[in-house]
This record gives structure tokens, sequence and C-alpha cells, in this order.
């Protein structure tokens, strides 16, 4: 059963995007590129166990794909980001939430997953000091 989804949900999964991005932003290529995409293979295989039975294997195994064609390619780190929304939408609406104490958490999670995505998209430009190596 899925909870309904609040303006306060979407601020505040714009407002994690947003100081998700600068805190990136502050890597320095090559690194952000590489770290980010082992993270969002990491973020892959977050739902495991999350309600889809079979399907969140499937799932994982595609991101996983994703991911590593991310090593290569910003474009496809946006991919694995918006495969990520379509399993946290997925997840709203028949599975478990991504954080288990917040009902909504999957549907700000593809909230906050989709500005990446473009951000991604767009080839991570930086925003913000960059001060990390």
């Amino acid at each position: 059963m899925h909870h309904a989804f609040t303006v306060q949900d979407a601020a505040l999964a714009v407002a994690v995007a947003f100081v998700f991005v600068l805190l990136v932003s502050r890597l320095r290529e090559p690194t952000r590129h590489q770290f980010m995409a082992i993270f969002v293979a990491g973020a892959g295989s977050a739902y495991l166990g999350g309600g889809l039975g079979g399907w969140e294997f499937a799932y994982a195994a595609a991101a996983s794909y994703a991911a590593f064609r991310g090593l290569a390619s910003y474009r496809w780190i946006a991919a694995a980001w918006l495969m990520h929304v379509g399993w946290d939408v997925a997840h709203h609406l028949w599975g478990q939430p991504i954080v288990p104490f917040v009902p909504t958490s999957s549907a700000q999670c593809a909230v906050t997953d989709s500005l990446l995505a473009v951000w991604f998209y767009y080839g991570a430009p930086t925003l913000g000091p960059r001060r990390m190596s």
C-alpha cells in the first residue's frame, strides 16, 4: 500500500539532491566519475528484500551492467539513476519503502534520483567549490 506524497516530501527530496550534488562536486575528475559509477551500483542493490521477489535480482543485475558502463560514460550513470527511479516508483506503489520507517521514502528517492540523472546526463558539472581529490 502506498502513502500520499506531499509537497514537504518533494521539497526534502529536492534539497537532498542539491546537497548531494554540492558534496559530490567537491571530488575532482576522474575520481568523481569513478566514485559515482560505484555509488550507483550500490544503489542498485538497495531494494534487495524489498518485497518484489525475483524481480529485485533481475533489476540488480541490469543496474550493475549500467553502472559498469558508467565507468566510461556519465550518460550510463544517468541511465542507471533513471532505472532506479522506476524501481523507486514500483516500491512506493507495490513494495516496501527504501527507508522502512518513512513510508514515502521511495517516492522521495524517485524525485532525488530524477534530479541526479539530469545532472549526470549533462556530464556532472561542478557546482560550488572543489577541494577533494
